[in-house]
């Protein structure tokens, strides 16, 4: 026996405020922007998913389930099990996509039951504490708090706040960091939680050549139904080479659970965020990504814990991603005290066993909403954001409205659609939180351009704000601001990440909050090019990106409190001042 690991195994039991002995690891995937019908399970003839196929062979799959129209209100929804408007989250991008601070997530529930938490991927639910993922439950981060990123290859990530650079595809990248997490964690015997969130097939379309070859000239067999051939083949085909390497990352860690021999205490867990985000094959259903109809909404859920899921059960009743929380905590047997009521119901007796718990199965109400628009299912009808009623089973591709035909079912449905406009988006949108720099939790502060305001000339470098940087900065008049709340008084150095040509080195900058000011020079070149054009796969409108260095500025004192943070130009010397990506805050004192 290992008397070093079994003290180590005692250790963190005693640790932990619950004992997980016997608890099992819990691995959760989610997908950006991959279609239900992105999957060969799901009768997809133009590509093959065997891994992601497999967890529906070897668990269940449920039949309808639902997400939100678009990233960050199904992130927040899965996090908190709750609609995503209570959480305050209105919009993917600009302080939009953070969640309340007060919420409690699922990576909370784990951490506090005694689990090693962690999230390797895509965030978008914040980038400053108190709504970076470190701070909401998940103790190891690795990936990137926006929405999307500009390039795939060896970009700036985070770990644990603090900046590094990728190695190689994001999602291979990924993967190895969530294996190794696996390896570490199960020396130790303490159970985890872990999230493994790709940022694909999200655009910019950016695929290894390995798996783009396959499909650079494939004829695509499986069109969108309707009548109309509106399809890009082009970014179809991206999307479905990039859904292989997808899958081929799945297979990955499947081989390390069952290399680590952990395979029957892991559950595991495949969704995606949203519906496609092209139109192209997804089952005949209507809507895409960002629409409230069906194929905008519905998502794979592949559930697989061997032993305990039985193998090949499909399970019929309508859920969704508020769901997850309390049926991940039923799963693991933790008590859940959730401090704020749950929209989400327990799943557990679904997955168990999915016959018995069908027969006797509740009714429900399943909300999707996204730009003001509510549309409304149940398990037959779905009452679209027109008022429309259709019959999904006898009409899943939503051709025939049959309101007229069920008078009493359309009402009941408006009303329900009235009753949580009025309960759950009565606030959504105003949205009046500051970013919070300086925070007391942490030395550092990242702050994005992304979250900025431009004033006069200044242009964003695309019309997503996610991945963009300022430029055109050509006058004094010029300036970038943020609604910022300083969490903790103090001395923090500055950093700028910055490009600019040689002609136009020296200018002037300043720094200000309250009546504090910090002045600093340009005085060094950098003029990298525009990188990720030569990986793109299809035409993209993200922003391009560049590698911008960090400029010391000097040390600025901040005084607790909520006002102004503005960047302007005091000197310009050439015909711009910077381009301008992003703004670091480090305590000094």
């Amino acid at each position: 026996m290992n008397i070093r690991l079994t003290f180590a195994v005692l250790l963190s039991l005693i640790a932990c405020p619950f004992a997980t002995a016997g608890k099992p690891n819990v691995i959760v995937i989610m997908t950006d922007d991959q279609g239900w019908g992105d999957l060969s399970a799901h009768g997809n003839t133009d590509l093959s998913t065997p891994h992601l196929d497999s967890l529906a062979r070897d668990g269940v799959s449920f039949e309808r389930f639902y997400v939100s129209p678009v990233c960050s209100p199904t992130r927040a929804e899965f996090l908190t099990g709750r609609y995503h408007p209570r959480s305050g989250v209105h919009s993917t991008s600009q302080g939009g996509e953070r969640m309340n601070a007060d919420e409690q997530t699922i990576a909370d529930v784990f951490q506090t039951a005694g689990y090693a938490t962690a999230l390797f991927g895509k965030w978008h639910s914040g980038t400053q504490y108190p709504y970076h993922p470190n701070a909401r439950g998940f103790g190891e981060f690795y990936g990137f708090c926006s929405g999307h990123w500009g390039d795939y290859y060896d970009p700036p990530l985070e770990h644990n706040g603090q900046l590094v650079k990728g190695e190689g595809f994001m999602i291979d990248d990924f993967t190895r960091r969530a294996t190794e997490f696996m390896s570490q964690r199960h020396a130790t015997g303490k159970p985890f939680f872990l999230c493994l969130s790709y940022n694909t097939p999200h655009s910019p379309m950016q695929v290894p050549d390995q798996w783009w070859e396959k499909f650079s000239h494939k004829d695509i067999a499986l069109r969108p139904t309707g009548g109309k051939k509106t399809d890009d083949l082009t970014h179809t085909r991206a999307a479905l080479a990039m859904c292989e390497n997808i899958d081929w990352n799945v297979g990955r860690l499947l081989a390390k659970i069952d290399e680590l021999k952990i395979t029957e205490q892991t559950l595991i867990l495949f969704l995606s965020d949203n519906g496609p985000n092209g139109p192209r094959w997804n089952g005949g259903m209507k809507g895409i990504k960002g629409s409230v109809n069906e194929g905008g909404v519905r998502s794979p859920l592949l559930v697989r814990w061997p032993g305990k899921v039985p193998a090949g059960k499909r399970v019929a009743p309508i859920s969704a991603a508020i769901d997850l929380l309390p049926t991940l905590a039923a799963l693991a047997d933790i008590p859940l005290a959730s401090p704020k009521p749950l929209d989400g119901r327990n799943l557990a007796p679904l997955l168990t066993d999915p016959e018995k718990a069908t027969a006797t199965w509740p009714e429900r109400k399943i909300f999707s909403h996204w730009g003001g628009k509510i549309s409304v299912r149940t398990q037959r009808f779905r009452l679209d954001a027109e008022g429309k009623l259709f019959d999904m089973i006898a009409d899943p591709g939503q051709a025939k409205d049959v309101a007229a035909a069920h008078p009493a079912i359309t009402q009941e449905l408006k009303a329900a659609a009235a009753e949580w406009k009025q309960s759950v988006l009565n606030n959504s949108g105003k949205d009046r939180r500051p970013f919070v720099i300086a925070h007391p939790a942490v030395p550092w502060t990242h702050i994005p351009a992304r979250d900025g305001i431009a004033h006069g000339n200044i242009k964003r470098s695309s019309i997503h704000p996610n991945c963009s940087y300022f430029l055109n900065w050509t006058s004094a008049d010029d300036n970038i601001t943020w609604n910022v709340e300083v969490g903790s008084s103090g001395k923090y150095e500055a950093l700028l990440w910055y490009a600019c040509p040689q002609a136009d080195v020296g200018s002037t900058v300043e720094l200000s909050f309250g009546k504090s000011r910090l002045v600093g020079s340009v005085t060094e070149a950098h003029d990298p090019p525009l990188v990720g054009r030569e990986h793109d796969r299809a035409p993209r409108t993200e922003s391009y990106v560049k590698d911008f260095r960090a400029m010391k500025l000097g040390v600025i004192d901040l005084e607790k409190g909520a006002g102004t943070l503005t960047l302007r130009a005091l000197k310009i010397p050439g015909r711009q001042v910077m381009e301008f990506r992003q703004l670091t805050l480090q305590r000094v004192k």
